[in-house]
């Protein structure tokens, strides 16, 4: 669906004045069709669509409040947060501004910045368009950090797979769109960083990992992967971690900056 909007968006950029009217016309033709639709029927259902959400959204008919999207969104990655030993709070929703507090490990971490730009605002853009900047208490710069919804975004999530390998070993270095990343199995969790220790900038490929400690093979330091990668011995230093989502199937997605490999 997202490359199907996408290829009209870059069509319609391409038209000249005549033809963004006729665009628009057509548009409000299928925008009033649309309505008496939902009219007589059940529009929330109508809504689990993600394509026929996004006709909703764009003609403003969407049923469901933007302030519940913008929940269900930050509940479709809560798991990823509090897998970092960090969560997410609501303060505040003021017409197209949202305003968020980070808590735990998230809360000053030097990761916040990309856990928010990558994830928060992936999803919150995907389910409520509508939002035009998020504004969020408890990132790693001082004070309040403010991104514009249109300009922030800068990756996309990637499908990993099932990670079977992960089944007989703790830790695997695999090359995702471009970027080499370490992904580790602990008790029923997966996480996902990139694939160099901030110390010595060598690869973790053959790190261990026990109770929760990451050991570069490298320089030996141990890094808590459960607390957004944090460095044990040295508490400046901290792995980067990568957004990281399962759904049912038990396939894996991360979230990428683009341009980075």
């Amino acid at each position: 669906m997202d490359e199907r909007v996408a290829h009209v968006e870059r069509l319609l950029e391409e038209v000249d004045e005549t033809g963004t009217e006729l665009a628009q016309a057509i548009l409000d033709m299928y925008g009033e069709g649309l309505r008496r639709i939902v009219e007589r029927v059940d529009a929330r259902a109508l809504a689990e669509d993600e394509l026929l959400s996004h006709l909703l959204l764009v003609h403003d008919l969407h049923p469901v409040p933007v302030e519940d999207r913008v929940r269900e969104a930050l509940e479709s990655v809560r798991p990823y947060l509090e897998s970092h030993g960090g969560d997410v709070e609501v303060l505040a929703m003021d017409g197209p501004v949202v305003r968020l507090r980070l808590h735990g490990s998230c809360n000053g971490c030097p990761s916040s910045t990309m856990t928010l730009k990558l994830a928060i605002e992936d999803a919150i853009q995907r389910m409520a368009p509508e939002v035009e900047r998020v504004e969020a208490e408890g990132v790693s710069e001082p004070g309040l950090l403010q991104l514009e919804v249109s300009d922030a975004l800068s990756g996309d999530w990637e499908t990993v797979g099932g990670l079977p390998e992960l089944r007989t070993r703790s830790t695997l270095v695999k090359r995702v769109a471009g970027a080499d990343l370490v992904f580790m199995a602990l008790d029923e969790d997966l996480y996902a960083y990139r694939d160099v220790c901030p110390a010595c900038e060598g690869s973790l490929d053959g790190a261990t990992l026990g109770n929760g400690e990451l050991g570069c093979p490298g320089c030996g330091l141990g890094f808590d992967v459960r607390r957004a990668g944090r460095c044990l011995d040295e508490p400046h230093l901290s792995l980067e971690p990568v957004p990281l989502l399962t759904d049912d199937a038990g396939i894996v997605k991360v979230a990428l900056a683009a341009g980075v490999g």
